[in-house]
């Protein structure tokens, strides 16, 4: 059995910076990609960023130049710094990876149970 475990949440002025974490933990062979996905109310769940086992990232549109992505392989961990957030950043976070739980099993996507960001303004 898999678990991802969100951390770093909470409400924060505009502005402000916050850094939210995932660890993977239980029966993992290897962990590939791992990302951070974002759902506001009323919109559908949107990419926020997505980094490979060997460390290359990607960023959606509304967040590139202010967030970063970044990844523990020792730890099983993936890392959200969030800087200059704005109102609309405002969303449930949901942390994302794939992972093999056997070397002759594929990976499989699991989901962590996401934590709130709140930006005031």
């Amino acid at each position: 059995q898999v678990q991802l475990v969100e951390s770093g949440g909470g409400l924060v002025q505009t502005g402000g910076s916050l850094r939210l974490s995932c660890a993977a933990s239980g029966s993992i062979f290897r962990v590939g990609a791992m990302a951070w996905y974002r759902q506001a109310p009323g919109k559908q769940r949107e990419l926020v960023a997505i980094i490979t086992s060997g460390g290359s990232t990607s960023y959606g549109d509304s967040v590139k130049g202010r967030f970063t992505i970044s990844r523990d392989n020792a730890k099983n961990t993936v890392y959200l710094q969030m800087n200059t957030l704005k109102p609309e950043d405002t969303a449930v976070y949901y942390c994302n990876a794939q992972i093999a739980i056997r070397y002759s099993s594929g990976y499989n996507s699991f989901w962590g149970q996401g934590t709130q960001v709140t930006v005031s303004s």
